[in-house]
C-alpha cells in the first residue's frame, strides 16, 4: 500500500502505488500543501514509533498538534470493530462537516459528510496495520464538490493490537462547472492565438511517466557464480532495486526482476549464515523472529524505504520461501501470477489469517470476567486528587450495584471516560 502518495487504495491496485477506486472518479491532484500536511502525519507518526512495532496511543495528544491536529480524528477500537469510538475531533473537521454537540460512534457521522469519507477507510488499517494514504473527490452534504486528500495511520495501547486509529485530512472545494469551463474556453482561445510549438510530456507530480518500459535496460545484471561472496549478490539486488526505483518507466519487469535478485540473496542468506550476520551488523539492522524476511528487503531497497513497500516485498519472498521457489526463478512466478504482486501479497496474507488459529474475542472474555468477579470493597477503590474513579458496576440480582472493577488511577481510557460521562 502507498501510505503518501495518494489515490484511494483498492485491492487492484498497481504494485507502485494506488489504482482508481472504480466507485469514485479521481479528481484532479490535491495541492502541494495538502500533499505536505499528510506527510507531516506520516513523519509525526514514524517518529513515535522507536523499537515498537506499532507507536503508542499513550503518546498521542491530538489537541497538542497545532500543525494537523483541528484536521483530525481519533477513533477507538477498544468497544469493538463494527461500531468504534470517536474520541476526539480536530475543530476544522468539526466545522466543515457542521457537526454540532457530542458525537460518539462512527454510526453516529453524518452521510456525506467529510469524516465519512475518512472513516470509510478504518477497516484496511486493520487489515494491513500500516498507515493508509487516499485521495478522492465527492460532493458532500452541502451539494459542493469537495477534492481531499487524508492518512489513517495505527496506534497500539499494547505494541501488539490495534485498537485506536489516527485520522488526518485535508481539502478544498472544486470550481464549479460553469467555472471550469469558462477557464477552458479561455485557454483554448489563447493556444490558438499563439504560434505554434512541439508538444511538451506532462510532468506527473507522483504517477508514471510515459517512457516506454522496452528501453530499460536490465543488462549486466546475471546471477554471480555459486561461490561468489554473499555481498556479491546482495550488491546485484541492490543494483536491480535501484534501477526498478529510478526507472522513470517504473515497470512491473524491472521491479519484479528486483524482488527476484532479493529472493535469491535472502536463499544464499541461509546458507552463508556467517556472512549474513556481518553485513547485518554492517547494517545496524537485526532479524525479527516474526518477520525473518524484512531485514533482507531493507538490506537490498534500504532501511528508509517506504515502510508499507517493505512490508509487501517480504511478504512476498515468504510466500516464495514457503511454496519452494527455486534460485533465480522468483522474478517470472511474480510475472505468471494471476494478478501480479499485489494479488500474491493479499492472497498469502489471507492464507495466513486461515492459517492462524482464531483470537479469543477480548471483549466477550473480559465481559464474562466481570460478570464472574468478586465485588469490590467501595473503600478500596483509588481517587484521583478531585475524588474521581472510573469504575465497572454489574446489577446484583436484588437490584444493587456491585463494583467489580475499577480502571487505574490517573489512566488515559479513564481521563476519556471520565470527559465522555460530564457531555
Amino acid at each position: 500500500m502507498d501510505t503518501l502518495r495518494g489515490h484511494e487504495i483498492a485491492d487492484d491496485e498497481d504494485d507502485f502505488g494506488p489504482a482508481d477506486d472504480a466507485a469514485i472518479e479521481t479528481p484532479p491532484l490535491v495541492g502541494a500543501d495538502e500533499r505536505r500536511m499528510q506527510v507531516r502525519a506520516y513523519n509525526y507518526w514514524a517518529s513515535l514509533l522507536g523499537d515498537r512495532s506499532l507507536p503508542s496511543i499513550e503518546d498521542l495528544v491530538p489537541q497538542d498538534l497545532e500543525d494537523f491536529g483541528p484536521f483530525s480524528v481519533l477513533l477507538d477500537f477498544s468497544t469493538g470493530l463494527e461500531n468504534p469510538a470517536i474520541v476526539y475531533l480536530g475543530t476544522a473537521l468539526r466545522e466543515e462537516c457542521e457537526i454540532e454537540g457530542q458525537i460518539q460512534y462512527i454510526n453516529d457521522v453524518p452521510a456525506r459528510s467529510l469524516l465519512s469519507r475518512l472513516t470509510d477507510h478504518y477497516l484496511q488499517i486493520i487489515a494491513n496495520a500500516a498507515p493508509i494514504g487516499f485521495e478522492a473527490g465527492f460532493v458532500n452534504q452541502r451539494g459542493a464538490e469537495i477534492l481531499y486528500r487524508g492518512i489513517l495511520m495505527p496506534f497500539s495501547s499494547d505494541d501488539e493490537t490495534i485498537d485506536f486509529v489516527f485520522g488526518v485530512i485535508n481539502w478544498k472545494e472544486a470550481a464549479s462547472q460553469a467555472v471550469t469551463a469558462e477557464i477552458d474556453r479561455e485557454v483554448e482561445a489563447a493556444l490558438l492565438s499563439s504560434p505554434a510549438a512541439p508538444p511538451v510530456a506532462p510532468i506527473w507530480a507522483d504517477g508514471p511517466a510515459v517512457e516506454d518500459f522496452d528501453t530499460l535496460d536490465l543488462g549486466g545484471m546475471e546471477s554471480p557464480d555459486e561461490d561468489a561472496p554473499l555481498a556479491d549478490w546482495l550488491a546485484l539486488a541492490r543494483d536491480s532495486a535501484e534501477q526498478a526505483r529510478t526507472s522513470e518507466a517504473r515497470s512491473h519487469a524491472a521491479l519484479y526482476r528486483a524482488i527476484g535478485l532479493s529472493y535469491d540473496f535472502a536463499l544464499v542468506t541461509i546458507a552463508r549464515p556467517d556472512e549474513y550476520a556481518e553485513l547485518l551488523e554492517n547494517s545496524g539492522l537485526k532479524v525479527q523472529a516474526r518477520a525473518p524476511m524484512t531485514a533482507v528487503v531493507k538490506l537490498v531497497f534500504g532501511s528508509s524505504y517506504d515502510k508499507t513497500r517493505i512490508t509487501e516485498y517480504a511478504t512476498a519472498l515468504d510466500h516464495a520461501r514457503a511454496n519452494g521457489i527455486a534460485l533465480g526463478s522468483f522474478g517470472d512466478y511474480l510475472a505468471n501470477y494471476d494478478g501480479g504482486l499485489k494479488a500474491l501479497v493479499r492472497d498469502e496474507r489471507a492464507q495466513r489469517r486461515t492459517d492462524s488459529p482464531a483470537k479469543p474475542d477480548r471483549q466477550q472474555t473480559a465481559r464474562a470476567a466481570m460478570k464472574a468477579a468478586a465485588a469490590l470493597d467501595p473503600f478500596a477503590v483509588a481517587t484521583d486528587g478531585d475524588g474521581l474513579a472510573v469504575v465497572i458496576a454489574r446489577r446484583e440480582k436484588d437490584g444493587s450495584l456491585a463494583i467489580v472493577g475499577a480502571l487505574p488511577e490517573g489512566s488515559e481510557i479513564g481521563q476519556r471516560a471520565i470527559i465522555a460521562a460530564a457531555g
